[in-house]
């Protein structure tokens, strides 16, 4: 069966990647040479030395960035030293789903740290214009049915998720447990207490005998390293931190303050591809400037069925999840209950494979990428359809494997481009030239500018503790960073040795799966199990032993061969997914778990059946 892994597509089962059962000759529509030449050299074209390091750090000058414009006024309180049984770090659904599932585990004296000035995580950042769930709010949005909510759209809106995160939090008595506006600077392991001491940025010193690290994989914004952005003498910001005192309006639009103004934005992924519309329909003048077009899939979306909301029975929500995890893995279901994008290209593979006969000797390898080739034709062709200048169209057209970039779905974006107002700017795979003090410079042009808006996403290739703003030190005064310079070790991506009472919510050596709050809620519940047998049972440590990780990273690396549908592959144009094209000596190591999210899930259930807490170490001193 077709399994989706993070950033990688198997067909599970298959002991060969030679089909005994062989493909029906079918006309194609395309050339596969001719396309897999045409990838080839969008991809070189694209590839820089300097990898991530293209993008800059919001440190120093460019700290301004980073600020908070979603709060009233900073806080002001005294430093807190108190003691608690768990510090969750964290207050984005990682955090309120770990909070929750320590409630259901009967463990309440806990604290949340959030940066932020409320809970949301993402979404408390993320309030642009058109921000919205790419994943249908059904299966996205946490804790539905505990907080007795069905969202009022099929992919709900920034707003709405806003509103959902603080459902949850005041269902499960969370703000009495949150310290907002406060990054945690460092951890510390105290072996003389068994405690870990959790230093903030407002002095605090709080001792906790758990700490579970929920920061999240996409939450530090960075600047493209363009020449010259510091000279702009504009207004700019990063999308993430979206200035509507500026633009006027609020994250559904109406950004009326921008009709007499000239606006650029950097970027066209998944952030740009919601947020250009609005821009396009408010300004003067925009100019989208453009490195890889993304690929665009349609949105569809539809107001939730008010009877069908009422119909649903207990258990919807795990099963609706399940589902959708089951049919992007390639399992067959009597009924695809969600049917969208996300489904759509997996169906394609598995339709390859049902058709498939003796004798015509496609390799696997070769039956995904056909599937893929038809699908992003499908997705080119609909650029055609939606763009009336032929020029534009070309331009806007994604020439990569599906997958190799996050997968984007709107049906606004596109039809933008007709506008008299909006200007694709496409650099050739090239990036921007040039910031000057009145503009950004494309091609030795230079387009003349009032605001430059950054929708250049977030950190995903640099150091753990440079995305979440803090080290963390174990046993003997050791590094996290350290522990894990030659790629993460962990017993099921959850805690290492060295490091006690600790606990770490990630997509490395865990089971990815693309609805990410489904591992989060799963991750929770497994690190609320053993946190509250510890408690109960009068445990004072718990702890990876030194066989278990090692045994674990043997399974990580064990999976070899993975990469059949190019997601995030070395041949795919180069994005976060992929390191920016740049090779990875820690890749192999810290991958997702290649059995697939639902085999990872069914593992940790049945090592929580077991009751043997095998490869952990408990002690009561």
């Amino acid at each position: 069966m077709l399994q989706v892994i993070g950033k990688v597509v198997i067909l599970e089962g298959f002991v060969s990647t030679k089909v005994s059962q062989m493909a029906e000759a079918t006309e194609t529509r395309f050339d596969p040479d001719a396309l897999r030449e045409r990838y080839r050299i969008e991809r070189d074209k694209r590839l820089r030395a300097d990898g991530n390091e293209q993008y800059i750090e919001m440190t120093g000058d460019y700290a301004d960035y980073l600020e908070d414009p979603y709060i009233d006024e900073p806080i002001d309180r005294d430093p807190i030293t108190k003691e608690v049984d768990v510090v969750l770090v964290g207050g984005g659904f990682g955090g309120m789903q770990a909070a929750a599932r320590l409630r259901d585990a009967g463990v309440d004296d806990f604290l949340l740290i959030e940066k932020g000035g409320s809970f949301g995580g993402t979404w408390y950042w993320n309030r642009y214009p058109g921000a919205q769930c790419d994943i249908e709010a059904y299966c996205y949005l946490p804790l539905l049915e505990e907080t007795g909510y069905v969202p009022r759209e099929k992919y709900a809106y920034a707003k709405e998720i806003l509103e959902h995160s603080d459902r949850i939090a005041t269902h499960f008595n969370l703000y009495d447990t949150a310290l907002f506006q406060t990054e945690v600077t460092e951890l510390c392991w105290d072996a003389t207490t068994n405690r870990w001491i959790v230093h903030t940025n407002q002095g605090d010193a709080i001792k906790a005998r758990f700490v579970s690290m929920a920061n999240g994989p996409l939450h530090r914004p960075k600047l493209p390293g363009i020449k010259g952005i510091e000279n702009f003498q504009g207004h700019s910001f990063h999308t993430s931190r979206w200035d509507y005192e500026y633009t006027g309006g609020g994250p559904l639009g109406g950004l009326d303050k921008l009709g007499d103004k000239r606006v650029g934005i950097i970027g066209t992924g998944a952030t740009s591809i919601q947020c250009v519309p609005f821009l396009g329909e408010a300004s003067e003048q925009l100019y989208v400037f453009q490195r890889t077009p993304s690929t665009v899939d349609i949105r569809g979306n539809a107001p939730t069925d008010p009877e069908w909301a009422e119909s649903l029975p207990e258990g919807w929500q795990k099963a609706r999840m399940e589902n959708f995890n089951a049919l992007i893995s390639g399992i067959p279901q009597s009924e695809d209950l969600v049917n969208d994008g996300w489904t759509d290209l997996i169906g394609k593979m598995m339709n390859q494979f049902q058709n498939m006969k003796e004798g015509d000797n496609m390799s696997l390898e070769e039956m995904i990428e056909m599937a893929n080739f038809e699908k992003m034709e499908e997705i080119r062709g609909r650029v055609d359809q939606l763009v009336a200048d032929p020029d534009v169209a070309e331009k806007l057209k994604p020439y990569y494997k599906m997958f190799c970039k996050r997968p984007t779905f709107n049906d606004d974006f596109l039809p933008t481009f007709n506008r008299s107002n909006v200007e694709l700017v496409d650099t050739d795979g090239q990036g921007v030239d040039e910031v000057t003090a009145k503009g950004v410079v494309v091609g030795g042009v230079e387009y003349e500018i009032d605001c430059l808006i950054y929708g250049t996403g977030f950190e995903v290739g640099t150091s753990y503790t440079r995305r979440s703003g803090y080290e963390v030190f174990g046993k003997d005064n050791r590094a996290l960073s350290e522990h894990w310079q030659e790629g993460t070790r962990t017993l099921h991506g959850m805690g290492s040795h060295g490091f006690p009472n600790l606990f770490i919510m990630n997509t490395s050596q865990g089971g990815f799966t693309a609805n990410f709050p489904h591992l989060l809620d799963e991750t929770a519940v497994h690190q609320a199990h053993i946190i509250g047998h510890a408690l109960s049972a009068g445990h004072t440590t718990v702890e990876v032993t030194p066989d278990a990780e090692d045994d674990w990273v043997k399974t990580i690396i064990g999976f070899e061969g993975g990469p059949l549908g190019g997601l995030g592959g070395p041949d795919c144009t180069p994005g976060y997914y992929n390191n920016e094209g740049q090779p990875n000596p820690t890749a192999a190591q810290s991958a997702p778990y290649g059995g697939g999210s639902i085999k990872f899930f069914q593992l940790l259930e049945q090592w929580r059946e077991d009751g043997n807490f095998e490869g952990l170490e408990f002690g009561s001193s």
